[in-house]
């Protein structure tokens, strides 16, 4: 049997076609037709940001001032801690930027568009729905507003101390998040599965607080997803941001309750809880009580009617 026999001969007047080149496969691995794929581009701003959090354990260790468990929140550490954790992925942000040349405000944070209308919003928003809430578990006698503990000077000091604080961590959790990471995923799988994905990691990023329940977590699920909504309507993370920094600030500091199971040193008000944890959010806060789950789902519904016009995003 002759197994050399002649390739049957390209029709008359084409060529055959040349074939694909040695990288052609490796080159369908790491790329997609413009750039490289989404997976491979968050990989390496991953290892940007281990790399810079890393560099700033060590710097930290050295000069004496690790990183503590935290048992009580306190402003001033607050703003230090996660005001250089923005900067931090900020910095990421803006190399993957560089790398890839596009402007860095994509990811979320448009320059033009900081605390403007959406961010306010945002603020109403997160302190309106907090204090909605704590008025139905007062109705309930699972919580009471206590008394003001603080004087005019303290009250006015700590107040603009913590709003310094928790918006620093509205921008990094924010940031962190739902910025390049979500922009990214996007143009690899679309806006919706890569949402669902990162707020799950969201989640699971809440299992490491001391005071966190399945409900507190749950609700921290529900809640990254409600801001992915938010971005895709509004175009920016700044509706987010304010309502992530009121919230907390609203929790923490204004009335004086548990945040993840966290307690807020000069707190406003010393308010109490009553009954079943389930209900009141017990040791977790306000965010633990199951109330928390429907809530989110009208936040959901009149966000839906109150920024029908948002320009949205993720079409990729």
């Amino acid at each position: 049997m002759n197994n050399d026999a002649p390739l049957t001969p390209a029709p008359s007047g084409q060529a055959m076609p040349p074939p694909p080149p040695a990288n052609f496969f490796l080159r369908k691995i790491f790329f997609n037709a413009n750039e490289p794929r989404a997976g491979w581009r968050l990989l390496i701003f991953v290892v940007i940001m281990a790399a810079l959090f890393s560099a700033v354990s060590v710097i930290s260790r050295r000069l004496g001032r690790g990183r503590p468990i935290i048992q009580e929140l306190v402003a001033f550490r607050l703003i230090i801690a996660e005001g250089v954790s923005f900067l931090l992925v900020l910095l990421a942000s803006l190399a993957m930027s560089k790398f890839e040349r596009r402007p860095v405000a994509i990811y979320g944070l448009p320059g033009r568009d900081a605390f403007r209308r959406h961010f306010w919003a945002g603020i109403l928003w997160g302190f309106g729905s907090l204090t909605a809430l704590l008025l139905v578990l007062r109705a309930t006698g699972s919580f009471y507003f206590g008394q003001r503990i603080l004087g005019h000077a303290d009250m006015l000091r700590y107040g603009v101390l913590f709003a310094a604080g928790f918006l620093m961590v509205g921008l990094f959790e924010e940031y962190f998040t739902r910025g390049y990471p979500l922009f990214t995923l996007t143009t690899g799988m679309g806006f919706w599965p890569s949402a669902i994905l990162l707020s799950l990691v969201f989640g699971l990023f809440h299992t490491s607080n001391s005071g966190e329940d399945r409900v507190g977590i749950a609700s921290a699920v529900l809640i990254a997803l409600f801001f992915c909504f938010t971005l895709k309507r509004t175009g920016t993370l700044w509706f987010a941001v304010g309502y992530h920094a009121s919230w907390d600030w609203g929790q923490s500091f204004f009335y004086g309750t548990a945040d993840s199971g966290i307690m807020a040193a000069h707190h406003l008000r010393n308010s109490s809880i009553s009954g079943p944890g389930w209900l009141s959010g017990g040791t977790v806060g306000p965010e633990g009580s199951v109330l928390v789950l429907p809530l989110i789902g009208l936040l959901f519904a009149g966000f839906h009617y109150a920024f029908k016009d948002g320009n949205a995003i993720g079409k990729t």
